[in-house]
């Protein structure tokens, strides 16, 4: 069974052969959890793969004391920090990240889709198979380009804190938490400082690494993600809003959805570092 998007995803092979053409440009959109001691930027600078650009999701974001992490910007400065980096309007973006499950190189893919870039596509496998197949990589700075980034918002695929909450009684939406088992249930460790633990009332869970082979790291097959996703009870036609954390793995699975055809979907961009630290979020346990 062949993905019903099959553009959105990208080979290895295939970056290779078109690293030099004039429409592709490539993103680093490498990113860790807090205190895993990565330094993200020198690593991009050590070796990233030849004309890649690093886009930094903590720093294209919403500024404010009181936000989650890495919330969407306004558009204004996404299409000003994009900009600068040569990708814009006319580019086919492909992005990866080093995390080995596309983490944060889905989050900047579904971030793009927001902002209305419909050409944007994600490396299977990412860096770790890029560099685990001896394909080149380079220390040296991107070159200098300016691209024209027009935003045309797409507000159907953002959800905020009322809107999940005014769900809770309406139903008419499912919530899919994209997070691990036991950080579902309340039982795990939160990367982010959060007063609550537990999972949002009427969640499903479907953890994000369920949609991603262990082994190579690349996005399992069409037919094994529509399994997965029928398991957690996703039907093409009933609206999904995907959480997690801080908004990043649940790009993963919207990712995927969008993959096999599935886009009635919309990513809770505060996620649980928002809903955790609210006193008027109901929670549950288990």
């Amino acid at each position: 069974m062949e993905y019903a998007k099959p553009d959105s995803l990208v080979s290895t092979q295939w970056l290779q052969d078109h690293l030099t053409a004039p429409d592709v440009r490539v993103v680093d959109a490498s990113w860790f959890p807090p205190n895993t001691g990565h330094s993200l930027r020198q690593e991009y600078k050590d070796s990233h793969i030849p004309g890649a650009v690093f886009f930094d999701i903590d720093d294209i974001a919403a500024i404010g004391e009181a936000l989650p992490p890495h919330m969407l910007p306004p558009p204004e400065k996404f299409a000003s920090r994009v900009r600068k980096l040569g990708l814009g309007n006319g580019n086919r973006l492909v992005i990866y990240d080093a995390s080995g499950f596309c983490m944060a190189a889905a989050r900047v893919w579904w971030m793009f889709k927001v902002f209305g870039h419909r050409d944007v596509s994600l490396l299977d496998g990412g860096l770790a198979k890029w560099v685990s197949e001896g394909r080149p990589t380079e220390d040296l700075p991107p070159v200098p380009r300016d691209r024209h980034f027009l935003p045309r918002v797409n507000t159907l695929l953002v959800r905020g804190f009322d809107q999940v909450r005014y769900n809770i009684k309406s139903a008419k939406e499912l919530v899919v938490d994209a997070r691990s088992p036991e950080r579902f249930a309340g039982k795990g460790n939160e990367p982010w400082p959060v007063k609550h633990v537990g999972h949002i009332p009427g969640a499903v869970n479907l953890p994000f690494t369920d949609l991603i082979d262990a082994t190579t790291k690349t996005i399992k097959p069409a037919e094994v993600i529509k399994d997965r996703l029928t398991q957690a009870g996703i039907t093409p036609d009933r609206p999904v809003i995907v959480s997690c954390g801080s908004g990043v793995t649940a790009c993963v699975v919207a990712f995927a959805m969008d993959l096999v055809g599935y886009e009635n979907y919309s990513v809770y961009d505060g996620s649980w570092a928002e809903w955790g630290n609210r006193d008027d979020a109901p929670v549950e346990l288990g």
